[in-house]
């Protein structure tokens, strides 16, 4: 292995890291809650646009002090977009070719952005083949499969190191309750919320996590049974988070609940997040803020103070070609105005509750 090159490498990552700002917290205004705050971590302010930036950095590094990237490798992910979009920029920065193996569903504005960066597009008709694809890929070309899914709850030091846990509960600190009562993230690989997960119980915080998940993925269903075989046959409409497979980076252990939170609630809640922030986002923010929002309701109902934060993951730019496309919405979410009628009275009157499906 050409350790001079490993070495230039990780300076080059690292140096990158080092030019790039902390992301901002957003406290949401919500006057209809009384000593419940609401915040948002704004990752779609990082270099590539999401929440992944802060992982493909990570996968990168692991891959490369590990012995699995050198130079000339070709770099392999199996990915719904944004992760690839990220993974893109940083095989552009190091000078490596890299491939995407992702669903011939994912958003437009994801595949030009990996382009943009040099990447190319390898696409599979379902979410469930992108798997075995990537590792054809990278056996048949001798490269290196990053395997987000695998690595993407080791690759990250959970303790500290300015991780996104780490930054969430930094910048708390002179808040009316910096210490959130919940922090709530939606799972993709499962990387982050195993990240917080550890990082909350390292430090003996009183906080509490929460993850949500979407229509057609088997995290929810995981965490109650314990069965981990389970599979679902269709790929979840909210991108980036939900699979249908359980991944090997989520750890059920660290997580104290779960929330099912349908797909037109989601789109709803990005809706009318726009109303408050004047920002559109993508929709696996709505999935996290409508399940914060619970929360929140669920607290001032129980006469209880605090905080909740959890995080905006992307930029709406993306979507708008699906989740801000009324012809995408009802062809593949329907009709989601209960929804928004429910944000709109919990924006009144501070309640929220989920109806029986």
């Amino acid at each position: 292995m050409n350790s001079s090159w490993v070495s230039q490498a990780i300076e080059k990552i690292e140096a990158d890291f080092q030019r790039s700002a902390d992301t901002h917290l957003i406290k949401l205004d919500i006057p209809a809650l009384s000593g419940v705050d609401i915040y948002l971590k704004d990752e779609s302010t990082h270099p590539t646009g999401s929440l992944k930036h802060r992982l493909a950095r990570s996968l990168f590094l692991y891959a490369l002090c590990n012995g699995w990237i050198k130079e000339g490798t070709t770099v392999i992910e199996s990915s719904s977009g944004s992760t690839a979009v990220s993974e893109a920029y940083f095989a552009k920065l190091l000078g490596l070719p890299f491939i995407a193996v992702m669903p011939s569903s994912t958003a437009k504005k994801k595949i030009q952005q990996i382009e943009f960066y040099g990447g190319q597009c390898h696409f599979v008709d379902h979410s469930s083949q992108i798997y075995a694809e990537s590792e054809r890929l990278a056996k048949e070309l001798n490269g290196h499969y990053l395997d987000q899914f695998t690595y993407a709850e080791r690759a990250t030091d959970w303790r500290g190191n300015n991780n996104i846990a780490n930054s969430i509960f930094s910048q708390m600190e002179r808040e009316p309750h910096p210490t959130p009562h919940w922090v709530v993230m939606s799972p993709g690989t499962g990387g982050t919320s195993a990240t917080i997960g550890r990082y909350i119980r390292y430090q003996r915080l009183p906080s509490k996590l929460c993850v949500v998940d979407p229509e057609n993925s088997v995290f929810y269903d995981f965490y109650n049974t314990g069965n981990a075989n389970i599979s679902c046959e269709k790929g979840s409409r909210i991108e980036g988070i939900g699979r249908p497979r359980v991944e090997p980076s989520f750890i059920p252990g660290v997580v104290d609940r779960m929330i099912k939170i349908p797909d037109a609630a989601s789109i709803a809640t990005i809706n009318w997040l726009e109303t408050l922030i004047g920002r559109k986002t993508g929709a696996s923010t709505g999935t996290n803020l409508f399940g914060a929002l619970m929360l929140a309701a669920e607290m001032q109902q129980a006469g209880q103070s605090g905080s909740i934060v959890t995080l905006i993951c992307d930029s709406g730019e993306r979507y708008l070609d699906t989740y801000y496309n009324p012809d995408w919405i009802a062809a593949n979410i329907g009709c989601y105005q209960h929804y928004s009628g429910l944000l709109n009275q919990f924006s009144e009157t501070g309640e929220l509750t989920l109806p029986e499906c």
